[in-house]
């Protein structure tokens, strides 16, 4: 049931990420993601008379000091008794909010996922949606483990760009889908470099080959092709070699592991007048790497 009373988020930047704002009948309230004591256990003590509204402020309030529990409690008592109050879609939505606030992600997003199908027309959608692609976010695993969580991520912060393209809610989920795309990326390395510590050769060529065409834009590109050159030494495949450490040397000329393709090349007596000394300093890629690599396949 859509609520007479709107509860709207804005977002802004207070120097050092995102803040959120709620702004409700109660007045504006400031429901910050910091960390600060959940009161487990306590359950609402509320009386049984308290109409919608004084139950939706009781659950801001709660949300404000940081008892996110009793809060989430609230919420639910408030839908409960007044499931056709217009205070009850924005129940809702907080008592999602609550549960990402105790970390309490699978909770949270299944909450906002009843939300999103209530209400789908809602003006806080975007900030449902985004507070969802939030709780696949924090899930992220080390990349010693499984990266599927990193993939739901990045699926939900890609919904939520290509649903409210023009929010801040789009532009913080692009800065974190970088960030996932660097995590697949460190990923594939890690299993490449095992596959060629086992010699496994075509394994490990697979997964270097997908970081440099899949992931292009992530600090993962030059190493995966310096250890592609390494890899097509091992097979006896010089010619490959020599053009990989080509586009390694002209996109990442300065870099550490132009400098190691460059030693190997010299060792297998590969060197000719296209490949430069490389240097100590560093720089950043000339912007050409596309183009570069697919022209060597």
């Amino acid at each position: 049931m859509a609520s007479s009373t709107q509860h709207h988020f804005e977002v802004s930047w207070n120097g050092r990420g995102l803040v959120l704002k709620a702004t409700a009948v109660s007045g504006l309230l400031l429901l910050s993601g910091c960390s600060l004591l959940s009161h487990k256990h306590e359950k609402p003590v509320i009386p049984k008379a308290a109409d919608a509204e004084t139950l939706y402020n009781y659950g801001i309030d709660a949300l404000h000091s940081g008892r996110y529990e009793l809060a989430g409690g609230e919420f639910e008592l408030l839908q409960q008794n007044y499931p056709y109050s217009g205070f009850t879609g924005n129940a809702e939505l907080m008592e999602g909010y609550a549960y990402y606030l105790q970390g309490e992600y699978a909770l949270s997003v299944q909450q906002l996922e009843r939300y999103l199908q209530l209400h789908p027309t809602s003006p806080d959608a975007a900030y449902a949606f985004y507070l969802r692609a939030l709780c696949y976010y924090e899930q992220i695993a080390d990349v010693q483990r499984d990266q599927q969580g990193t993939v739901e991520a990045l699926d939900a912060l890609e919904e939520v760009i290509t649903r409210f393209p023009q929010t801040a809610y789009a532009r913080d989920a692009q800065l974190k889908i970088d960030l996932c795309r660097d995590h697949l990326a460190g990923k594939e390395m890690l299993v490449g470099r095992w596959y060629q510590q086992q010699r496994n050769y075509e394994a490990a060529m697979t997964r270097y080959q997908r970081v440099v065409q899949d992931f292009q834009t992530t600090n993962h590109v030059a190493e995966a092709l310096e250890r592609l050159v390494e890899v097509y030494l091992a097979l006896g495949l010089k010619d490959q070699a020599r053009q990989t450490a080509s586009v390694l040397g002209y996109n990442y000329p300065d870099s550490q592991w132009y400098r190691y393709a460059y030693t190997n090349l010299r060792d297998n007596k590969l060197l000719s007048s296209e490949f430069k000394q490389p240097t100590k300093t560093s720089s950043k890629p000339r912007g050409f790497f596309s183009r570069a690599w697919h022209s060597v396949f």
